[in-house]
């Protein structure tokens, strides 16, 4: 079946390709956005930490493989609006600093191909559009702004606040998270966030929270011009014969195949499926896969790495949206260790619903339910460093395959080790507990919520597969707009800057559809 042509397709409805449409929809121009899954239906399940964290009922059934050939259960979720009907809507920007080459005690971090500041506007207009609250001028590593978050910070509960005092008493610096979250605190009547417990890996049932099916793709569709089909996988691309160009999309929707043509086309499908179906994509013109005369679609993965730390504290956390707090004076380094060592902040307040799944090792003469009355529920953050060994490639079957060893290691035990100091001055027991819902400290391989770097950009065709632009240095109309241009991952949230970049590129792609 063939249908008619388009001037932009993209494919995918999260961070970036939600966004993207969301920047082209008032140009009038014929823009189609294609989603393999479904709206997220709003039901009680999308609040019960039982459904989302034990069940995986919103999760991808499909299975991946690793390394070594095991099957790998990804924790991602294929709705209208991507993974973002899931994340904790923690948006930072990336340090400035991130921008240039950064020494870590695991390697170098490379430099990206364009400047905080050539981003610094579009990161400010992502703020606006996903609803941004926070406080400028308190977190140390903070990067220039050329104005204020577009809404006030979200207030500490108290038993937060009390850690944040504590926090000051002991000479840090801790700030409030930038969160994207529809919340009004001078009128709890009419606010549309009423600030739940399950916020934090969950779908939001009053659409209360920042995504991108909620701040872009709706408001996309209200333009006549902009059309979406869910259900929609594409499979893969089909290039002229020059293979300058991508001409067809072929698309699989309800067991029909189907074919979509388009002035442009842009993969936004997240790191590792847009990896993929460009080395799906393979043809004679591009025999290791579209775009990838440089050998390194699919190389450099990273995610980061990350672990959830339980601490339990001698008094109760009865808090119930805590994610308002994080600390990044140790993000650079400290003056006993002169390298990076990442971001503190926390996850949404953990239950025992949630902490049976993994049957974390108890306290003596502690039940799950008394651990999280108890605990403080970290998140942190280090930067990993892109390995070429670390990739995205297909099997036999065509499937993906996720390759990675954690790098960085040591910077990471060392935040670690700056957290337990912390919460040990902060009244908390002296030994943190590893949350062992995420198999020990750190997030496994199947964790992929900060995928990227999979299709870097850069401005040498021999390293890199994108130009600035974020277009296939291969290909004339084929853009990728997800987390894979990233060369490297900061320690921070990626969703702002992947969001902020999609912006970029929709100017880009306005100029140039003229």
């Amino acid at each position: 079946m063939s249908n008619r042509h388009y001037d932009v397709i993209i494919i995918g409805s999260g961070a970036g390709g939600g966004t993207l449409a969301y920047r082209l929809a008032p140009s009038g121009k014929r823009i189609l956005l294609l989603e393999r899954g479904d709206y997220v239906p709003r039901e009680q399940d999308n609040w019960s930490t039982r459904a989302v964290n034990v069940d995986g009922k919103y999760q991808t059934k499909e299975i991946w493989r690793d390394k070594d050939g095991k099957p790998l259960h990804p924790h991602t979720n294929y709705w209208v609006g991507g993974n973002t009907k899931f994340y904790g809507a923690a948006l930072f920007r990336m340090r400035r600093e991130d921008f240039g080459e950064v020494r870590h005690e695991g390697g170098m971090s490379p430099a990206w191909p364009i400047s905080y500041e050539a981003l610094e506007p579009y990161y400010s207009a992502a703020e606006s559009i996903y609803h941004v609250h926070g406080e400028r001028g308190v977190d140390p590593t903070e990067p220039p702004a050329s104005g204020d978050y577009p809404y006030p910070a979200v207030s500490h509960e108290p038993r937060i606040q009390e850690l944040h005092d504590d926090l000051e008493r002991l000479g840090h610096k801790p700030f409030h998270v930038p969160l994207g979250i529809m919340l009004d605190e001078s009128s709890p009547r009419t606010s549309r966030c009423i600030r739940c417990a399950t916020c934090d890996g969950h779908p939001c049932l009053v659409q209360a929270k920042a995504d991108a099916q909620t701040c872009c793709v709706d408001p996309a569709l209200e333009h006549p011009n902009v059309e979406l089909v869910t259900g929609a996988k594409v499979s893969r691309l089909v290039t002229s014969p020059s293979g300058r160009e991508v001409t067809e999309v072929v698309v699989e929707v309800d067991g029909e195949t189907r074919t979509y043509g388009a002035s442009i086309v842009v993969a936004a499908c997240g790191a590792i499926n847009s990896a993929a179906l460009l080395l799906r994509s393979a043809n004679d013109r591009h025999p290791a896969g579209l775009g990838n005369s440089s050998g390194v679609v699919g190389r450099h993965y990273m995610g980061h790495v990350n672990s959830v730390v339980l601490a339990l504290s001698l008094c109760e956390n009865p808090s119930v949206f805590q994610k308002t707090l994080a600390l990044n004076d140790f993000y650079f380094g400290s003056p006993d260790w002169e390298f990076p060592m990442g971001h503190i902040s926390f996850v949404g307040k953990l239950d025992a619903a949630t902490l049976s799944a993994g049957a974390p090792p108890l306290a003596p003469n502690w039940t799950l339910d008394q651990m999280a009355r108890h605990s403080l529920d970290f998140w942190l953050t280090s930067e990993d460093l892109p390995d070429p060994d670390n990739r995205v490639t297909l099997d036999a079957n065509g499937e993906i395959v996720l390759s990675y060893a954690p790098n960085n290691l040591v910077a990471h035990a060392r935040l670690k080790a700056k957290l337990k100091e912390l919460v040990k001055k902060a009244g908390c027991h002296e030994h943190l507990l590893p949350l062992q819902l995420f198999l020990g400290q750190q997030i496994p391989l199947a964790g992929v919520a900060h995928q990227n770097g999979t299709i870097r950009f850069g401005n040498d065709p021999e390293s890199s597969a994108l130009d600035i632009h974020c277009r296939c240095h291969d290909l004339d109309n084929l853009y990728v707009v997800d987390g894979s241009f990233f060369p490297s991952s900061s320690a921070v949230n990626p969703a702002l800057t992947i969001i902020a970049n999609a912006l970029r590129v929709g100017d880009h792609l306005l100029e140039r559809l003229g």
